[in-house]
């Protein structure tokens, strides 16, 4: 993924208004991102734990969406898996829900997916980032074919939320 730029990722907010896009949090230490290895940027708010984020490019056009995360259930205790980059964690997926954008999203139309909380779902797929045991299940799939499955999970998401 190329670097982003805090400017780059707040005009690229789909499904919130510009006004929300202004005032959300985006780190500030983008220039220390391991972008190389990122297919996308994933972060959490920390003064609101329940909001998340996510940019990524989508034909060649930089797409962010905000999410939401569904609080802390019986469910978490078990071992569940991300459905964009099929890591299994116990209590480390969330069900993340995207408001569509414009007049469906103010109706309160979303979309929902279980992702890793802490949105490293590259890093897992590459081996940077360690999920413990069973956290990622023998495969034949060179590392390149388990990035474009990423990919396509992600971007199968993200025409759902907009379409």
């Amino acid at each position: 993924m190329k670097p982003l730029t805090e400017r780059e990722i707040r005009a690229a907010f789909v499904n919130c208004t510009k006004g929300e896009a202004k005032r959300l949090f985006v780190p500030h230490d983008l220039s220390d991102r391991p972008w190389d290895d990122l297919d996308f940027l994933g972060w959490r708010d920390p003064q609101a734990p329940d909001r998340a984020y996510l940019a990524v490019e989508v034909d060649g056009r930089t797409v962010a969406l905000a999410l939401r995360s569904s609080g802390a259930s019986s469910w978490q205790a078990r071992r569940s898996m991300c459905s964009i980059c099929l890591t299994t964690h116990t209590g480390g997926v969330s069900l993340m829900v995207a408001a569509k954008p414009g007049r469906a999203g103010q109706q309160g139309n979303s979309v929902g997916v279980y992702l890793c909380s802490d949105l490293a779902c590259p890093l897992y797929v590459r081996g940077r980032k360690d999920a413990g045991a069973g956290g990622r299940m023998p495969e034949s799939l060179t590392l390149e074919e388990k990035v474009q499955r990423t990919l396509a999970n992600l971007t199968a998401f993200v025409a759902r939320v907009t379409a």
